[in-house]
């Protein structure tokens, strides 16, 4: 474990001392951090610290990539009907024998048309497109049958209305696989600057920057996968004051709140760290999986009602050289996506 960490501050230490480990900024980039992978919401949208030679997860986790995913193909969508957004994704590896292997991502996000209005409400009728994209080129390699590393380099654009932008970023990435079927990552994802941008507004120029640390366990007399997440190591506070003066109680007789408690607060921050998640396989081929995001829960659920916002579920199914994987997120109260990937190996054609 001591050569784990050893590893991992060596590659992400040099450029996180540049892009700052304070920032807490999401911005006009933060289209980095959305996962298309069926799989990879449905266990919560986080790193999975997997070794199954399954394309779909080297997106935010580079030292997966691995010879088991040579000559694969991934393809995800991701549609959210009542909203009107659809987003989608191609992914492709190749192994060679001296370099190592290779993954590249493509992800489109389209948010649909929105109308021209004047400040007085005014709609004439015409409208304008906002989308943005990913391309990413990840580079793996196993050291030892314990442990693998990886980078992933990563251009972004964002297209809104008239305005343009783009950035150039970075992700390392560690995994250790233990004895009794545990393994952990830890990775420093979205290392990297705005190039440019020709809209107003914009003060922030560093990507949304996160150092996360994930771990799994398959479990040994049932099978059964725990996945752990622990993201945004990099700060504590990951919930806003705004947050409390929607949830704090006003009275109208005294015109005061009551102020949420600190150990209250404390909780909050760290829940909104942690995601937890399973995968459950029911045969060979079928599994059921399931995920829950308090932080999702936190900011986008309604205060004082109870509803499903944070939980994600899915399934995968398995077709001799094909995995269809499908996710239902649960991440808001108006609309929510769904999700579905197919995998394909086609060396098996």
């Amino acid at each position: 474990m001591k050569r784990f960490v050893t590893i991992i501050t060596c590659l992400i230490m040099p450029f996180a001392v540049t892009n700052g480990f304070s920032q807490a900024y999401k911005g006009l980039f933060s289209q980095m951090n959305d996962a298309h992978s069926a799989r990879m919401m449905a266990l919560g949208g986080i790193i999975l610290p997997m070794h199954d030679g399954d394309l779909q997860t080297i997106t935010f986790n580079p030292s997966s990539i691995c010879p088991a995913m040579d000559n694969q193909i991934a393809l995800s969508y991701v549609g959210d009907f009542k909203m009107g957004t659809n987003y989608a994704s191609v992914q492709y590896s190749h192994t060679f024998d001296k370099l190592g292997s290779f993954g590249a991502t493509v992800q489109y996000d389209n948010y649909g048309a929105f109308e021209y209005a004047s400040e007085s409400g005014h709609v004439d009728g015409t409208t304008f497109n906002v989308s943005d994209y990913v391309v990413t080129l990840g580079w793996g390699r196993e050291l030892t049958d314990k442990w693998s590393i990886g980078a992933n380099l990563k251009y972004a654009g964002i297209q809104y209305e008239t305005s343009r932008g783009g950035a150039l970023g970075v992700d390392v990435a560690a995994t250790y696989w233990a004895y009794s079927n545990w393994a952990f990552t830890l990775a420093g994802r979205n290392i990297g600057h705005q190039l440019f941008y020709t809209g107003t507004a914009n003060e922030e120029k560093w990507l949304p920057f996160s150092l996360d640390f994930t771990a799994s366990k398959k479990l040994d007399h049932l099978p059964l996968t725990i996945v752990m997440g622990y993201h945004d190591i990099q700060k504590w506070k990951v919930v806003s004051d705004n947050q409390y003066l929607i949830e704090e109680n006003y009275d109208p007789i005294t015109g005061q709140y009551t102020q949420t408690s600190n150990t209250t607060k404390f909780f909050n921050n760290l829940g909104s760290h942690l995601v937890l998640g399973g995968e459950l396989e029911i045969g060979k081929n079928f599994l059921l999986r399931a995920s829950y995001n308090y932080e999702s829960h936190l900011k986008m659920d309604v205060p004082k009602k109870r509803t499903l916002v944070g939980f994600s579920a899915g399934f995968g199914l398995k077709i001799k050289a094909f995995q269809i994987d499908y996710a239902y997120s649960r991440n808001n109260i108006v609309g929510s996506p769904h999700f579905l990937s197919l995998r394909m190996d086609l060396n098996k054609f």
